[in-house]
């Protein structure tokens, strides 16, 4: 197999993808109330075993099952990718404990994750962030005051905080996290904390926090989202040794090797958007009676319609290629991954816009296919690195490339 073909099975597999996201998916996405976990939907994915894949198959095998949701529902794909977004860290770098106790939960969709790693002033710029992780010493008070879950479930019992005798094995959290998908109805969070001051991207650790930890409490943010995304604040949350994913001070690496996986899968979600919108576009034109003929039969429309197609092609075959590289463990993923979300979701933009443009008014009122693609396309050129971010990534392993020559 290349990156530029898919074997029989796989297009199967997505076909039949697509028919289970259209029949099974989206009756349970319909039912949902925007703006919060639908947790039928997600017990729906389990059921499917969609969300076990999710740890056992490759950059490839999750671009190829985000682009069939996403087409036929992007409800579905986004509860999918956020559910893989949120414990992916557990799988790659958790404890058998962490592992023992999360992810089963998460595959079967009993336990919504969530990755809170952008603040309010630390967004594109990751390593900018600002949550702290204190050390807890000895001879510091072992309990505090107990403020209600994010859920709302009533204050939860606290762990044991006695320091360990060989140093400070525990920490208080203490600050901030903005715009995280699934907060703040998630049930436990993959959190990135500075534990070293002034140490850049070099002093920040992963923490694996149950939502009902002391001290961590969340809102919701009315977002152009139908997934909940939300704030959470934290008021010296209890953490220890036992929550750390992967080593101390060493989380940016878990953050940075999360992303790139799901960045191509970024790509594919937006593929799978650009070709619905191109779909329907094709029957549109095609059955629309205009100026004597139909639609399709207007030059600039159909060079428009072919335009549209040549893009989606193009950003398909990049998102493969990044996700082959990935799974070929590639010295250039990072550079690969920018470049296929970069040119993945500003293909969809354009392609909705496009499609939009041609269906004319109907394409705006409420409830159609392309309004609602119109309102779900905005958010992946920014989610997960903004489009300048990814520039920025491909700049410089360009130059970084060059020098090394």
């Amino acid at each position: 197999m290349t990156a530029f073909s898919l074997e029989p099975a796989q297009l199967a597999w997505c076909a039949e993808l697509r028919t289970l996201a259209a029949e099974r998916l989206r009756p349970l996405a319909d039912k949902g109330e925007p703006g919060h976990v639908n947790r039928a939907l997600v017990a729906e994915l389990g059921s499917l075993g969609l969300l076990g894949r999710l740890f056992t198959s490759g950059a490839l095998d999750l671009c190829l099952m985000r682009e069939s949701l996403a087409y036929a529902c992007t409800e579905a794909e986004t509860a999918l990718a956020l559910q893989g977004l949120g414990a992916h860290p557990v799988h790659a770098h958790g404890t058998q404990e962490q592992r023992a106790r999360w992810l089963p939960r998460v595959a079967d969709g009993t336990a919504i994750a969530a990755f809170a790693l952008s603040e309010p002033g630390a967004g594109s710029d990751a390593a900018a962030l600002e949550l702290r992780a204190e050390p807890e010493l000895r001879g510091e008070p072992e309990s505090r005051a107990e403020p209600e879950s994010p859920r709302g479930e009533g204050p939860p019992a606290a762990p044991a905080l006695a320091a360990a005798p060989d140093g400070p094995a525990r920490w208080r959290l203490t600050g901030e996290k903005c715009w995280i998908s699934n907060a703040p109805e998630a049930d436990f969070y993959t959190v990135f904390a500075r534990t070293a001051p002034g140490a850049g991207a070099r002093g920040v650790t992963a923490f694996l926090v149950p939502a009902d930890r002391p001290g961590l409490t969340g809102r919701g943010l009315d977002m152009l989202s139908p997934h909940p995304i939300g704030a959470l604040d934290f008021d010296a949350v209890p953490v220890t040794a036992d929550d750390v994913l992967g080593a101390v001070d060493r989380g940016f690496r878990v953050a940075m090797g999360t992303l790139n996986l799901f960045r191509p899968s970024v790509g594919a979600f937006a593929v799978g958007m650009a070709q619905a919108a191109l779909d329907a576009t094709l029957a549109h034109t095609a059955g629309r009676d205009a100026f004597g003929g139909k639609l399709r039969d207007l030059q600039a429309v159909s060079h428009q319609v072919a335009e549209m197609a040549l893009r989606t092609e193009a950003a398909r075959l990049m998102v493969h290629a990044a996700a082959s590289a990935h799974d070929a463990d590639a010295p250039d993923v990072p550079g690969r991954s920018a470049m296929a979300k970069l040119l993945a979701t500003e293909t969809a933009q354009y392609v909705v816009d496009a499609a939009v443009q041609l269906h004319g008014a109907r394409a705006l009122q409420r409830g159609h296919l392309l309004e609602h693609l119109y309102r779900e396309v905005r958010a992946p050129r920014i989610y997960e690195g903004a489009s300048e971010v990814q520039r920025g990534i491909i700049a410089k392993e360009l130059y970084a490339r060059q020098e090394a020559r």
